[in-house]
């Protein structure tokens, strides 16, 4: 029988990519990657289908310490 989540986890494993797994809602878990100039995040559900977002940027320098304070003032 075939599991969609560890079946991720598996291709992500293989391909050697480095991933974090977290559970924000009780119908899904949430698998994070992060790779050059993207994020991605993947809701595998219950039933085994997946939603994908993914987060494409640059990786510049976009300043220092102070930087924090004015993404914080946009949460």
């Amino acid at each position: 029988m075939s599991n969609a989540l560890f079946d991720l986890l598996e291709k992500l494993d293989s391909a050697k990519v480095h991933y974090s797994i977290s559970r924000h809602r009780p119908d899904t878990v949430l698998v994070s990657v992060s790779v050059i100039g993207q994020r991605i995040e993947i809701d595998v559900f219950r039933d085994g289908h997946m939603e994908i977002s993914r987060f494409i940027g640059h990786e510049d320098i976009e300043g220092g310490a102070e930087l924090i304070d004015s993404i914080i003032a946009l949460a």
